[in-house]
C-alpha cells in the first residue's frame, strides 16, 4: 500500500499534506523513506501527541479539520488521505484539498473498494457492520465525480488486493479494543454478542482479505 501510494501519488521528495494523519505512521514513513517534506493535520489532539513522538524532525503537525485546512492557497505539491475520506464532509473537504494543492499537483486517496465489504472478516461476528460501512465509504465512481466537481482533473482508480493471516490472539485483541471506527456505530448489545461469538468460534488463524481503491487526481 505504501509503495503504491508513493508511486501513484508521486510523493517522493514532494511537499506533502497528510490529511487525517492520526498517530503519524504514514507521515513518518514518507519523511524517512521518501525524503518528502510533510505536514500532518488531524482533528484529534491526542492523536497528534502520539505522532510527535514518532515523526522525525522537520515534519510539521497541526490540529485542524479537513473541511477548513489551516494553510494558504497552493501551499502543497501533493496530498494524501489514507482511510480518511469516509470520515470527512466531502462537499467541503474536497474543494479545500483543491485549494491548498498547487497547479500541477496531485492528491492520492486510499479507501476500501466496494468488493472489500462483502467478505470482510468481521461480518459474521457483527451482522450490521457490512451495511453500515457500505453507506459510509464512497464508491470510487462517486468519489471520482466529486473530485472532478471540486476542480480536480485526470481522476483515475488503481486497485490493490492484499491477503494476510491473522492469529486468533491478535484478532481478539483488535475486536476487544474496537480497532475500527465502525464499532462506534454498533450497539453495545451487538458488540457484546460479537465478542462472545469470536471468543467461542475464531480458529487459530484467519485469512484476511483487504480490497483497496486508490483514487488519484491531478490539479
Amino acid at each position: 500500500m505504501f509503495e503504491l501510494l508513493v508511486r501513484e501519488g508521486d510523493l517522493r521528495g514532494r511537499r506533502v499534506l497528510d490529511v487525517g494523519c492520526g498517530t503519524g505512521v504514514l507521515a513518518a514513513a514518507l519523511a524517512e523513506r521518501e525524503a518528502a517534506r510533510v505536514w500532518g493535520i488531524d482533528a484529534e489532539p491526542a492523536m497528534l501527541d502520539v505522532a510527535r513522538a514518532r515523526v522525525p524532525a522537520g515534519v510539521g503537525l497541526r490540529v485542524g479539520s479537513a473541511d477548513a485546512l489551516p494553510f494558504r492557497d497552493a501551499w502543497f505539491e501533493r496530498a494524501v488521505l489514507r482511510l480518511v475520506i469516509h470520515l470527512v464532509d466531502r462537499a467541503r473537504a474536497l474543494p479545500e484539498l483543491a485549494r491548498v494543492i498547487a497547479p500541477g499537483g496531485r492528491a492520492a486517496i486510499a479507501t476500501f473498494d466496494p468488493t472489500h465489504f462483502e467478505r470482510f472478516w468481521l461480518n459474521r461476528l457483527f451482522p450490521s457492520l457490512e451495511e453500515i460501512d457500505r453507506a459510509r465509504f464512497p464508491e470510487p465512481g462517486a468519489l471520482t465525480r466529486e473530485l472532478a466537481a471540486a476542480g480536480f482533473t485526470a481522476v483515475r482508480v488503481v486497485r490493490l488486493s492484499q491477503q494476510r493471516e491473522l492469529d486468533r490472539g491478535t484478532a481478539l485483541e483488535r475486536i476487544r479494543g474496537r480497532h475500527i471506527s465502525t464499532f462506534d456505530l454498533l450497539s453495545e448489545e451487538e458488540i457484546a454478542a460479537g465478542i462472545g461469538r469470536a471468543e467461542r468460534e475464531l480458529p487459530p488463524t484467519l485469512d484476511v482479505a483487504l480490497e483497496w481503491a486508490i483514487v488519484v487526481a491531478d490539479r
